[in-house]
């Protein structure tokens, strides 16, 4: 049984990515003149919120959305006062893992970094997937933009980056937080505080917090195993905002929020002809598909899927997505990345590519990377 989520009707309506305004894309580069490196704009306004701050801290807790925070508030308190005094910001598009931590690594939007989805298809047809991602494409001709933590450090900022020792190395690490000093994770809390206390001048220092979107995708939002990880979270963020050193502040981010999807919101390609007809392959995720064609079928592709979904789905050429301005400025070297199709689930919908992806990835409770205010609205937390 999938639980409810007690999300408002406002929570399932389209809002579109905020960049240069109030997006994740901006987070980094607005701490970074907090820290006085030069160049760095502060398009979020905190010189007011940190003045006098010369350590920030940032720590992205992934899947707490802003819809889900009155959900985690009772088991978070620390979190619901917090948010009392915040702000929420837009993740760019789609609102997926690799494609945020990319976009908050390098303060760009997607299309300029090029991380544009779970994942996408390389140029020789084979798929890439952005958390599975070792070597091979080389990250840096894959994402060729500098992070922020690069241009940190030379400037003299300390940056660091707390991970999880598994991902040292991988091209999702270097190309979101390449230029930082890496260090496995052992205790978030004690790493970050460490990284922070051990500055002598100006630091930046950065923790991914997993749980509360691995219990989301298994159980469900609002599950007993995701209220457990909320109350992981609470604790997280209580022991580093009460063992902050001088000078310092936490900035609490997400890279997007989730929804539960019920049995009947899911359309199968193995089940359903209509969605296989002149399909080449398929990436993306349940939320947010790309469709690469056969040569010809892009036209009866489309109508297909929108045949299937109706208003359940926003079925748009390749073009028309990018002109849309989801992705933010596309270069012509990362446009065949996304498919010559994008798929937007509305609603609760998901597309399930059945046969061409891992049976689990239809099973999960919840899912994310589409453009809902539920997907796509995240809170900005400050405490010092």
């Amino acid at each position: 049984m999938v639980p409810a989520d007690h999300l408002p009707d406002a929570a399932l309506e389209p809002v579109r990515p905020a960049y240069g305004s109030h997006s994740l894309a901006d987070v980094l580069p607005s701490a970074c003149a907090v820290l006085g490196v030069p160049g760095a704009p502060d398009v979020l306004g905190l010189r007011d919120r940190l003045d006098g701050v010369t350590r920030i801290g940032v720590l992205l807790v992934d899947g707490l959305g802003a819809h889900q925070i009155p959900v985690l508030s009772p088991y978070a308190p620390t979190v619901a006062d917090l948010a009392t005094s915040g702000r929420t910001l837009t993740a760019g598009f789609p609102s997926t893992t690799p494609t945020s931590l990319v976009t908050v690594g390098t303060g760009v939007p997607p299309g300029v970094h090029g991380i544009l989805g779970f994942t996408v298809r390389r140029p020789d047809g084979r798929t890439v997937n952005h958390v599975h991602w070792k070597h091979d494409p080389d990250p840096a001709a894959w994402q060729p933009e500098p992070t922020r933590f690069a241009t940190a450090a030379a400037a003299g900022v300390a940056a660091t980056a707390v991970v999880r020792p598994e991902f040292e190395g991988s091209g999702l690490t270097v190309s979101a937080y390449g230029g930082a000093r890496f260090v496995g994770q052992n205790d978030l809390a004690a790493d970050m505080i460490a990284a922070l206390s051990a500055a002598s001048g100006p630091a930046l220092v950065y923790g991914y917090h997993p749980d509360l979107d691995k219990k989301g995708h298994e159980d469900g939002v609002d599950s007993p195993s995701w209220r457990a990880a909320a109350r992981g979270v609470e604790a997280l963020i209580d022991r580093i905002v009460h063992a902050l050193p001088p000078r310092a502040a936490l900035l609490v981010i997400a890279d997007h929020g989730q929804l539960n999807v019920p049995a009947d919101a899911r359309f199968d390609m193995a089940d359903i002809p209509d969605l296989r007809a002149g399909v080449a392959g398929v990436a993306g995720e349940p939320r947010v598909r790309y469709l690469y064609t056969e040569p010809g079928a892009l036209d009866d592709v489309v109508a297909g899927w929108r045949g299937v979904f109706g208003d359940q789905a926003w079925v748009l050429p390749r073009e028309e997505a990018i002109d849309g301005g989801w992705f933010g400025p596309v270069p012509p070297g990362h446009r065949d990345r996304i498919g010559e199709i994008v798929v937007i689930c509305q609603g609760r919908t998901i597309a399930v590519a059945g046969g061409w992806e891992p049976p689990p990835v239809g099973r999960l409770i919840a899912y994310h990377a589409s453009v809902t205010a539920a997907e796509m609205q995240i809170p900005l937390l400050i405490a010092r």
